[in-house]
């Protein structure tokens, strides 16, 4: 009895859908539309609505009269110190020339920098010195390698389907080139985005706009399921979320079933944003889609009711959001939906477009963004700690025809990204350090440099590179360095073929084979995401499975021996070779302590390789201050 009344009690809550469909009605377009729902009934949007911050249209501020006029070298260090000002507070003195070039290669490049690189910067006395620094790396190819990861990231990239049988997609890894490519040629980010919303329809763009297209579906598919009316509908929502989150920074996929709980976002307005693809994707049965392209076949787009894919509503044409088209601009009929889309969402009018991505910019950069919620600029997402730096530099980035290695420029080249992370020793940076600690221990403000630890994908370069391993070829199809032999015990035949070339295993690790369902344990142990949907903003977990592997991985017990290897080579004595280490790993001398401590290490018995071991696990390695 009890059980029965808990089913009907869910049943009250949780009315059951429709199943198995009505027969000779098994896909979407042959059910009849609900005469009852025929009409669509949502708010309209008020001024109440759109009064918020991240609506309001891009104005560049004026820049901030400050007292510490000396301090600033850019417009964004004028925004930091008034705000540090008014709170009584002065930044942190800058850093030291080994620890700035060390923070600014990993943060570049993903790589250290080299034994050369450091003495070179430390010792040049050219006032340019550090603008000349900059500009290399932004020019290095290593840079698209970096920061092409992030965008990957938020294209939840992955070189297979997913789900059961995560069949592998041949061609997805021409999309991560591409990425990489258009973010070392600095493609400015309104071309970036028009060709990954429409660039099938870009006449002048040829084969390499299409393949930008690939963003769309570059998520999870399930290509061997029996309706693909089904596989249709969870395909085109999975991009209207995508798009709206990482474009937009709404979360539009709250809206599927149901009006947005917190946003102006109705459930009409998600299907009218989603059928701008409705005409973009034609699927195979056990076929994957891998690029958009126009079709005119399709039947009328429907808002579907609770979601389901089974369950028809209203039509709907496609249309921008209301809450930010506060103009009421309307797609032209005569016109591509996806171009019309592409245009709308790179026009200057546009409140979000380049917001979201300074914002992601700077997030990078400082570990946090100006907001610290990148993909929910809604009325449940943080407000700005600095909303006119961030408008300021949404203004400059569209003044910049969209050039984002300007933006990243502009943060590296200030005086707050120069600052010290560490703790000055005495005197009055300390107290001041100390005050600025006490009133802002999150360290919103920025006084101090945040201490970040490397993500997955940089540890493992960072020890390739440091041990001189790193192949630095670039492109192709994705490289399986080899498993822990007790994890392919653990694999169907054929999941994870080793690539036979083993100076490819040893290629950035951009390029490792990113299987959905398995991903490279390396990574998975330091927090790379899952594919599944876009991330856009990695967890940081400290476990003792961290340390283990870093203590006794095959793979760290490999780079260690050659890293020994290169120092005992390249030193004849055991202190210049335990300042190579110190060099190569931390960018700087050892002090006496420092040597004294390895040398009575190595004293007891401990190998050189040892000693790279530890060292490769300290805080010092793994963390950028």
């Amino acid at each position: 009895m009890m059980r029965m009344t808990l089913l009907l009690a869910l049943l009250a809550i949780f009315p059951l859908l429709p199943w198995p469909p009505t027969a000779g009605a098994t896909d979407a377009e042959d059910q009849p539309v609900d005469d009852a729902v025929a009409e669509i009934e949502e708010d309209e949007i008020s001024d109440f609505d759109r009064d918020h911050w991240a609506y309001d249209r891009i104005v560049r501020p004026a820049v901030p009269v400050v007292v510490q006029t000396d301090w600033p070298r850019t417009g964004i260090d004028r925004f930091i110190l008034a705000r540090l000002e008014k709170d009584s507070l002065q930044p942190a003195p800058p850093a030291d020339r080994s620890s700035l070039i060390r923070r600014l290669c990993w943060d570049l490049t993903g790589l250290p920098p080299t034994v050369d690189q450091v003495q070179d910067f430390v010792n040049d006395p050219r006032p340019d010195a550090y603008s000349r620094l900059v500009d290399s790396l932004l020019a290095s190819p290593e840079f698209g390698k970096r920061w092409g990861q992030f965008w990957l990231d938020l294209a939840r990239y992955a070189d297979t389907d997913g789900y059961e049988h995560d069949k592998i997609r041949d061609q997805a890894w021409k999309y991560r080139d591409w990425v990489i490519d258009a973010i070392n040629r600095d493609m400015p980010y309104d071309t970036f985005i028009r060709w990954q919303l429409a660039g099938d329809q870009v006449e002048s763009g040829g084969e390499q706009a299409t393949l930008a297209t690939a963003f769309c579906l570059s998520g999870p598919d399930m290509p061997d399921i029996n309706s693909m009316d089904e596989r249709r509908h969870v395909l085109l929502n999975e991009i209207t979320s995508t798009v709206g989150a990482v474009m937009l920074g709404l979360q539009f996929g709250c809206a599927q079933c149901h009006d947005h709980k917190y946003d102006a976002i109705s459930q009409a307005d998600f299907y009218r944003l989603r059928a701008f693809f409705d005409s973009a994707i034609r699927l195979e049965q056990n076929k994957s889609v891998s690029v958009l392209a126009s079709h005119r076949d399709y039947p009328q787009t429907h808002l579907m009711l609770r979601g389901d894919w089974r369950r028809p509503g209203a039509p709907l044409e496609p249309a921008f959001p209301r809450v930010i088209n506060d103009a009421g601009t309307a797609p032209s009929p005569d016109a591509s939906p996806r171009t019309e889309l592409a245009d709308w969402m790179t026009d200057r009018s546009n409140p979000l477009t380049a917001r979201v991505i300074v914002n992601r910019i700077w997030q990078q950069h400082f570990g946090t963004g100006l907001t610290a919620t990148p993909s929910d600029f809604g009325v449940m997402g943080d407000s700005p700690t600095h909303p006119e730096l961030l408008d300021y530099l949404s203004d400059e980035l569209m003044r910049e025809n969209w050039s984002t290695k300007r933006i990243h420029r502009m943060i590296v080249m200030s005086s707050v990204y120069r600052v010290s992370g560490t703790r000055p020793k005495q005197g009055f940076d300390r107290e001041s350090w100390d005050r600025a600690l006490a009133a802002d221990p999150d360290n919103q403000l920025l006084s101090r440099f945040p201490r970040r630890r490397l993500d997955a994908e940089a540890i493992r370069d960072g020890l390739l590179a440091v041990s001189d391993s790193l192949n630095h070829e670039m492109g192709g199809p994705g490289v399986r360095p080899a498993l822990p032999v007790e994890m392919v015990k653990t694999l169907k035949s054929g999941q994870w073929k080793e690539t036979p070339s083993k100076a490819d295993h040893e290629r950035r690790s951009i390029y490792i084979f990113a299987r959905r369902n398995l991903r490279f344990p390396f990574f998975a142990t330091f927090d790379r995401p899952t594919a599944d949907q876009p991330c856009a903003r990695r967890n940081q977990s400290t476990t003792a499975i961290q340390s283990l592997v870093l203590l006794n991985s095959a793979f760290v017990m490999k780079t260690s021996e050659r890293l020994a290897s290169v120092v005992s080579a390249g030193q004849p004595d055991l202190r210049s070779q335990i300042d190579s280490l110190y060099m190569r790993l931390y960018s700087r001398h050892p002090d006496g302590e420092e040597v004294t401590g390895a040398t009575e290490f190595l004293a007891s018995g401990a190998t050189l390789k040892d000693l790279c071991r530890a060292m490769v696990n300290s805080n010092e390695f793994l963390y950028v201050d």
